[in-house]
């Protein structure tokens, strides 16, 4: 049964970091899998040039359709139009499963996005949480062994070529850290790479 998967990221490139190797493998499964980013980042570099890199990410992916939310970067609002957006997306998409920022974040947007989300998606079977480099306290209780899909992911994270290239503080490099959480979580689930999800709803439906 040819399955709809949803992905919310409050920026560009935040999907990708946190679940580019899970909805491959929906992809590759012959699913549709839909993105919603809430904003262009502009915050974070030029909103054009964002924009048009989550357009090439969407497209490398192979993602059935990439949704805008408008929204303005560092300015998200717990508020009842932000959250009846979520749930107007979620009422066309009719998904299967959910993903979505983790609620324990140092961004003010992640943090913002998963409390409306939460509200939002209050009668979805399955909601799960992804983490990205600012999450915190991130405990996964579900994992997908991503091995077979990590090149796949690390070239749909490639086509944010404005993030991939930052200088960050810290000296660490968004691609090396990408591996790296993924070798850690495949270490934590036993296998060589995974990708860690916290879910804040799960119900079990398939027994074959």
């Amino acid at each position: 049964m040819k399955r709809n998967i949803l992905a919310f990221g409050a920026h560009p490139d935040d999907i990708e970091l946190g679940c580019a190797g899970t909805l491959r493998k929906f992809v590759k499964a012959g699913h549709n899998v839909y993105l919603c980013v809430l904003s262009e980042g502009q915050e974070a570099g030029d909103p054009k040039a964002r924009r048009q890199e989550q357009e090439e990410a969407t497209r490398r992916l192979g993602a059935k359709e990439l949704i805008w939310g408008n929204w303005v970067d560092t300015r998200f609002e717990v508020t009842k139009q932000s959250v009846d957006f979520i749930e107007s997306v979620v009422a066309k998409v009719r998904p299967y499963e959910i993903y979505c920022n983790y609620r324990e974040d140092t961004h003010q947007d992640h943090r913002v996005l998963a409390q409306c989300l939460m509200s939002a998606t209050r009668y979805n079977k399955r909601v799960l949480f992804y983490e990205d480099y600012t999450s915190l306290n991130f405990q996964p209780d579900i994992f997908v062994d991503v091995e077979d899909v990590l090149e796949d992911k690390l070239y749909v994270i490639k086509a944010f070529t404005s993030q991939v290239s930052r200088q960050f503080p810290s000296g660490q490099q968004m691609l090396e850290g990408t591996k790296a959480v993924a070798n850690f979580r495949g270490f934590q689930a036993k296998v060589r790479y995974a990708e860690g999800f916290k879910a804040v709803r799960y119900l079990k439906l398939d027994f074959d």
